[in-house]
């Protein structure tokens, strides 16, 4: 998976408004969907049991360097893992 990921990030109004043209479009962290996996996995029966696979693979994704995530298929969520891309010469 790239750095940044297509999936748009949701925006908040705030009493000042939305932000304007000058500031940049929030992008979404490249292990923000291995986060969202750990978190889905506390809520699925018993925490001690379900947790520690999917914030291994977190942990892994945040120490990597970009492009270099894990690419082992999501526990909970229904999304396809990040794949690597073969750049041949």
């Amino acid at each position: 998976m790239s750095e940044t990921t297509t999936r748009p990030v949701p925006r908040r109004e705030s009493p000042w408004g939305l932000s304007g043209e000058n500031h940049p479009e929030p992008i979404a962290h490249r292990c923000n969907d291995r986060i969202e996996d750990v978190i889905q996995a506390c809520f699925e029966g018993n925490p001690f049991m379900t947790v520690p696979g999917p914030f291994k693979l977190f942990w892994q994704c945040m120490r990597s360097k970009p492009g270099e995530e894990p690419t082992v298929p999501y526990t909970y969520l229904q999304i396809d893992p990040p794949k690597r891309e073969v750049k041949l010469e």
